[in-house]
């Protein structure tokens, strides 16, 4: 099926995956003036997007079909290759010489494979996972982390500059973006982790929650997920913007990759560890910030009673 008229000069973009970062990214390419194509396993988020002047499709097949550009937003690899390769997968439908842009965090090994799979296809690959978090996400102020060849670049155009405010290019061939991005994590949940166990012994020798909060972000000791996370902490809520099982996962993809070459991550396996106990505590739902729930004899702001386990 050839794509749709249009009287737009940008490229339609196809866009499956409407969660925390999805969504956001599918509103910045509409702002950008580009036609959107959305599908997501949730038709009420394909609803709400189509409300706003986008168009859905009822799977991935039916949406590459549509466009030359599809961006994955997807939890992981499992999910990019269902999407792919799977019943009414989009692999099948992309036309020789589309791009498909992967921004999901997975194992750097995978990401190299995924470029030769689709390049037996003829199709362009860009390893393009995503930082920021929702909100920058939909002021299109989020960071990509890239690799990809130079032909993909060049089909993608100004489409990831739509989407991210930074969009750096870590080399011609998929993996670093990958490798990158998994750094970032390892950051990330270490970063999470202590912050929560700052928060954590500040509540329990009877430091009044908020104004540790306070004096940590105008402090030495502040770091961006502190003061991101806590404020979670602080307002009792819990809503998974991104979950405990997120970091399961990705601490577990930076372990893997280290482990491969017998390299020694003290800190990440701690702070996996910790993402692992409040996944098996019933928490893994919950906002990444629900770590601090595994320490024992604290009583968390909004909380009548004890937290202890």
């Amino acid at each position: 099926m050839n794509a749709p008229a249009s009287s737009s000069p940008l490229p339609a973009v196809g866009l499956i995956g409407l969660g925390a970062m999805g969504r956001g990214m599918a509103a910045s390419l509409r702002r950008a003036g580009h036609p959107v194509f959305v599908h997501d396993v949730r038709p009420e988020a394909v609803s709400a997007f189509v409300a706003e002047g986008g168009t859905g499709c009822a799977s991935p097949a039916a949406l590459a079909a549509q466009v030359d550009i599809v961006v994955s937003v997807v939890v992981n690899a499992a999910q990019t290759e269902a999407l792919l390769f799977g019943e009414h997968g989009a692999a099948a439908a992309l036309r020789p010489g589309s791009l498909f842009v992967m921004c999901s965090t997975v194992d750097p090994n995978w990401s190299i494979a995924l470029e030769a799979r689709l390049a037996a296809l003829g199709v362009l690959y860009l390893d393009a996972p995503i930082s920021g978090g929702a909100a920058k996400a939909a002021s299109g102020q989020m960071t990509m982390m890239t690799a990809g060849t130079p032909a993909a670049y060049a089909k993608a155009g100004g489409t990831l500059d739509a989407m991210a405010a930074k969009v750096y290019r870590l080399g011609e061939q998929a993996g670093n973006g990958s490798k990158v991005k998994i750094i970032n994590q390892l950051l990330a949940g270490v970063h999470i982790a202590a912050a929560a166990e700052a928060m954590a012994l500040g509540l329990r020798e009877g430091v009044d929650a908020a104004a540790l909060y306070e004096v940590i972000t105008n402090s030495a000791g502040n770091s961006w997920m502190f003061e991101n996370r806590m404020a979670h902490v602080l307002a009792a809520d819990y809503t998974p913007l991104s979950a405990v099982d997120i970091f399961v996962k990705d601490l577990g993809l930076v372990l893997d990759t280290a482990r491969a070459t017998k390299f020694p991550l003290p800190l990440s396996a701690t702070a996996h560890q910790m993402f692992m106990q409040a996944s098996t505590a019933g928490f893994g739902r919950e906002d990444d910030s629900a770590v601090i729930k595994i320490f024992p004899g604290i009583t968390l702001p909004g909380a009548s009673e004890s937290s202890a386990g």
